[in-house]
C-alpha cells in the first residue's frame, strides 16, 4: 500500500462541501481542516503510486472551488 497526504487550499467558505466530496472517494481515509498555510489535509491509501496519482488528478483536482493542491507521498523505509 502507498500512503499520501494531500494539502488543499480552497475558496473561502467552500471547506465543508469540499470535505463531503472528498469523503466520497474510496481511497480517502481521513479529511480534516487545518490552521495555517493550508485549509485542509487529506490522507490517501492506495495500492500503488500510480493509483495515488490517478485519484489526485482525476478526482481531487476536479472538485470545484479547490485552488491549490500539494501532494506528499510517504516514503517506504
Amino acid at each position: 500500500m502507498t500512503i499520501a497526504y494531500v494539502l488543499i487550499n480552497c475558496e473561502l467558505g467552500a471547506e465543508e462541501i469540499i470535505m463531503e466530496k472528498l469523503k466520497e472517494i474510496e481511497q480517502v481515509k481521513e479529511v480534516f481542516g487545518t490552521i495555517g498555510t493550508h485549509d485542509m489535509m487529506v490522507k490517501l491509501d492506495a495500492e500503488n503510486f500510480e493509483k495515488i496519482r490517478e485519484v489526485v488528478s482525476k478526482n481531487i483536482q476536479k472538485i470545484e472551488k479547490i485552488r491549490t493542491i500539494s501532494t506528499l507521498i510517504k516514503k517506504d523505509n
